[in-house]
């Protein structure tokens, strides 16, 4: 596994073996929060190991042992935690946590499962491996995707700001608006990847990307605009690496890796022959899709260029006639996870707010203490350092940053001007962290 392990094989072996689902209730409880923490470990090896370019034997026991669809499973029922019974939490009288670090758990279980999705579905036999909830998959990432054209709208998501006015809550909920946004452009990726092996998906998921969500129309509308790029003070900035940077003008031109992303994926979805022979051109369609012309600049072919093949295929779809939609009759598959967790847990919603409240996250300081030292153990700063490469941010400023936190050894700063004004937000985290460090 190189030089840097975080886990034995034999102990990586174990940790998938143990990965289940968990329902809608349990989310926050003991058994979930060690299950969250050994997918954290399982996502860290897997990046290790794809970083060194070696084996990766995360990706081949998921495989082995069949759980890419219980990864699918927990991401769409973590997804649905947060859109139903995250709201009524925040909203019942009695919710004033002492401390939110128990909620961001669950919050950010999202992103841990789709970011370990992202680097293990570059493999083709992943996606083959998922068997059934690849039709699943596909639907979530329909869903961020269309939330991604929908807030483009409404400009570039909010950056994390310190506020001196806000509760924990309302922060807990920015963290997990920005959040949302990064959930979303992780999805884009997945995305790319199982349309790679869209020659041998099943006939019900090929309908579900070209029929019943239309993704090349939903990725054209991606490309036009753009949300991982924005103008700000005159200057050029992408979201890359989890935040926004400036790109310098001589930078400009170059392909940004989700602009990459997009454009691979239109490529196989309509050249693709089992996509071709299945992608019904309608008069929308062909309107939609002839738009991608204007961006298919001399600049563009020069870094992709097998696109020359989608260019042509857009000059001779300019001279077709469109086709009608088709009305055949056809029996085929639906996505069922997010549709079986609604109906199992519908009108639940608050019963299930009212006993999290009391049963999870309300812990005692000891229950902290020993939760603290556990995420210490987890999050290993070498390992952290090996799998974040970047020069570390400052986390007031964003600036770079040298000096590190002596109490808790987490957090970064520019300056000690910065690190004061961080610590109101940062204070009882850092607390936790140092308790749990002296508790090994």
């Amino acid at each position: 596994m190189g030089d840097l392990e975080l886990l034995l094989p034999g102990e990586a072996d174990v940790l998938v073996r143990g990965l289940r689902s968990f329902p809608l209730r349990e989310m926050g409880s003991g058994g979930w929060n060690q299950q969250h923490e050994n997918l954290e470990k399982l996502n860290m090896q897997a990046i290790l190991d794809a970083t060194a370019s070696q084996g990766e034997p995360i990706q081949e026991l998921l495989v082995t042992h069949r759980k890419i669809p219980t990864l699918v499973e927990e991401l769409i029922a973590v997804e649905m935690w947060k859109q139903k019974v995250f709201p009524v939490l925040c909203k019942l009288e009695d919710f004033k946590p002492q401390n939110t670090f128990p909620i961001y758990m669950v919050v950010h279980h999202e992103a841990s499962i789709i970011n370990l999705l992202e680097t293990v579905f570059f493999h083709k036999e992943v996606c083959e491996s998922a068997e059934d909830a690849v039709l699943d998959l596909v639907d979530y990432c329909h869903r961020k995707l269309t939330m991604l054209v929908a807030r483009s709208g409404r400009g570039s998501p909010p950056e994390e700001e310190e506020s001196q006015e806000s509760t924990p809550i309302q922060e807990l909920q920015k963290q997990a608006e920005l959040m949302e946004f990064e959930i979303a452009l992780k999805a884009l990726s997945v995305l790319r990847y199982i349309t790679d092996c869209v020659d041998s998906l099943s006939l019900s998921t090929l309908n579900c990307m070209l029929s019943t969500h239309n993704l090349p129309c939903l990725l054209v509308e991606l490309l036009e605009h753009s949300p991982w790029s924005r103008q700000e003070g005159g200057k050029m900035q992408q979201f890359e690496g989890g935040r926004w940077q400036t790109v310098a003008p001589t930078e400009q031109p170059k392909l940004s890796k989700l602009d990459g992303q997009v454009w691979i994926a239109l490529y196989n979805l309509l050249l693709s022959p089992e996509a071709r022979t299945r992608y019904c051109v309608t008069s929308f369609a062909k309107g939609q899709l002839l738009k991608l012309r204007a961006f298919l600049t001399d600049t563009l072919l020069d870094q992709l260029p097998n696109l020359a093949d989608l260019q042509g295929f857009l000059a001779h779809l300019a001279l077709t006639e469109t086709q009608p939609p088709k009305k055949d009759l056809v029996l085929e598959q639906i996505p069922e996870i997010w549709e079986r967790l609604e109906r199992e847990n519908r009108g639940k919603w608050q019963a299930i707010a009212k006993h999290q409240l009391r049963h999870i996250f309300s812990p005692s300081e000891q229950d902290l203490r020993l939760q603290a030292q556990r995420w210490a153990e987890t999050y290993s700063l070498d390992i952290l350092e090996a799998v974040t490469p970047e020069r570390p941010r400052c986390a007031y400023c964003s600036a770079d940053a040298s000096k590190r936190c002596s109490r808790c050894q987490n957090e970064w700063y520019c300056c000690r001007e910065c690190q004061v004004k961080h610590w109101k937000k940062h204070g009882k985290a850092c607390v936790l962290a140092a308790q749990g460090d002296r508790a090994k």
